[in-house]
């Protein structure tokens, strides 16, 4: 044991003490002179009246603070809102984790209540502000084509059990039935970029929220009556009509198994190859594509045999009860014989195998088959976005009660998102070797060194060397913005 280096109890702490073994290590491996020199022993004097205090996390603000920059959130005068969104993008955490965060990184002391009354004053104006700059840069992204837009909806839950007029208990998408919930609305171009949200009570059926969403969008950002592209969830006759009333173009989800009996006898007489359609005239304007694919076929077999097996052990154990004979999931195989006896109908079950595979689109354009196809597959871009919200910003679960916050909340969520996004697209576009959650986490170890110089006692501020990776993330950042 020639010397011991130190104790670290966090992440900054230990790489500091980390970097300072290495220089040790290289000190001792060399030919050590007779007498230390008068620079080295004010070098290391100066060096060891160092403390972790002068030491400052400053990746996120260089990455994510210069995007936010590009896109233009920087003409919002409120500079913690700067800080709350660099935050969820760098350390997704609760306020109370995200004042620590910007007291340690950024050097500025926060208490709570101040947050909170940032957030309670966060008005309608900010989001009209956020929504406006984001959809100028996605249109700037997509060279001024947003002829095409998806929109979809998510539930997001609270950590608590109370009810009130925008929080209230509803069909959960994230499994959480019996705790309350708001329902958010999200429209974004092609390549998931965003244009703009909305917030729903918890109870609304999604259906009703289409046309007036798309309305409010089409007035504020005066778009031009763009082809609208939804999955099944909201599609239905009032949906479709008000659609056709006001002279959108759609591409919808549909369900095969839901059409009349002459359409649907119509698909099982046809026999589909891998990637083939077909076309059903369902009136003057609408047409019925229905498509087939082997890897849906097995997929959906894969889900059909997995459903049956849980109710087959559900069955055997006599758990099952009257309430779950209905046609929700796989309980559409479930039947009730006298009063007493649940079995399974596995003549439903062998019937559902020729719709294996099959996917209904509906659409009132005049665009081929396949292009319709295409389109809809885009939707996927939209659920990509729900899932970067609730896993890579950890949206949910949401812990305020008083709308302004909640509205605030979602707003500084929605801002991240759309840097998110650009960063994803300019690390593509770069060829970059890692992906945008790698990205993150590397800002957290860029650091800068807060000093006054010895000799001339001047103050500086000194970037440290950075890693590999580090400085290859920082050239992409400073060559695009």
């Amino acid at each position: 044991m020639l010397k011991t280096i130190g104790y670290g109890d966090d992440d900054l702490s230990i790489e500091l003490l980390y970097q300072r073994a290495k220089q040790e290590l290289a000190s001792l491996q060399k030919q050590r002179d007779l007498f230390v020199s008068a620079d080295d022993a004010l070098i290391e004097s100066f060096l060891s009246g160092l403390s972790n205090a002068q030491v400052r996390t400053v990746g996120p603000e260089i990455i994510f603070g210069k995007i936010y920059d590009s896109i233009g959130f920087s003409s919002v005068k409120e500079k913690l809102f700067r800080h709350l969104v660099i935050a969820r993008l760098a350390f997704p955490l609760s306020k109370l984790k995200t004042i620590d965060y910007v007291y340690r990184y950024q050097g500025i002391s926060l208490n709570i209540d101040s947050v909170y009354r940032f957030l309670d004053k966060l008005t309608d104006t900010l989001k009209e502000q956020i929504e406006q700059i984001t959809y100028q840069h996605s249109l700037r992204v997509l060279k001024g084509n947003i002829s095409i837009v998806f929109y979809d909806m998510t539930t997001l839950y609270f950590e608590a059990s109370d009810e009130d007029d925008l929080r209230k208990t509803g069909f959960s998408k994230d499994s959480k039935h019996q705790q309350p919930q708001i329902y958010l609305g999200l429209l974004v171009g092609l390549g998931g970029y965003a244009i703009g949200y909305d917030i729903f009570e918890g109870s609304i059926y999604e259906g009703h929220t289409l046309i007036p969403t798309l309305q409010k969008f089409e007035q504020k950002f005066n778009l031009s009556k763009p082809v609208v592209v939804a999955d099944a969830g909201l599609l239905s006759n009032e949906n479709i009509i008000l659609l056709e009333q006001h002279n959108y173009q759609y591409i919808l989800g549909a369900r095969p198994k839901n059409e009349s009996n002459a359409i649907k006898k119509q698909i099982q007489e046809t026999v589909l190859e891998d990637r083939q359609s077909m076309v059903i005239r369902k009136d003057k304007n609408t047409r019925l594509i229905v498509a087939y694919s082997n890897k849906r076929a097995a997929k959906d077999e894969h889900n059909r045999k997995r459903g049956l097996t849980r109710l087959e052990k559900m069955v055997k154990s006599n758990r099952l009860t009257k309430s779950q004979i209905n046609n929700r999931g796989y309980n559409k195989y479930l039947r009730m014989e006298g009063d007493v006896k649940i079995e399974i109908d596995y003549q439903k079950f062998k019937d559902d195998q020729q719709w294996d595979g099959l996917k209904g689109y509906l659409t009132n354009t005049q665009l081929k088959p396949q292009q319709v196809i295409d389109n809809y597959k885009n939707l996927w871009e939209i659920e990509k976005a729900f899932r970067i919200s609730k896993t890579d910003l950890k949206i949910r679960p949401i812990y305020h009660r008083i709308r302004n916050r909640i509205e605030a909340h979602i707003c500084i969520a929605f801002t991240a998102y759309a840097i998110y996004k650009e960063l994803e697209r300019i690390l593509y576009q770069s060829k970059a070797p890692f992906s945008v959650k790698t990205a993150a986490e590397l800002t957290h170890t860029m650091y800068e060194l807060d000093v006054t110089l010895p000799q001339s006692k001047h103050s500086k501020h000194i970037l440290l060397k950075m890693n590999q990776q580090q400085a290859l993330l920082k050239k992409i950042i400073a060559e695009n913005f």
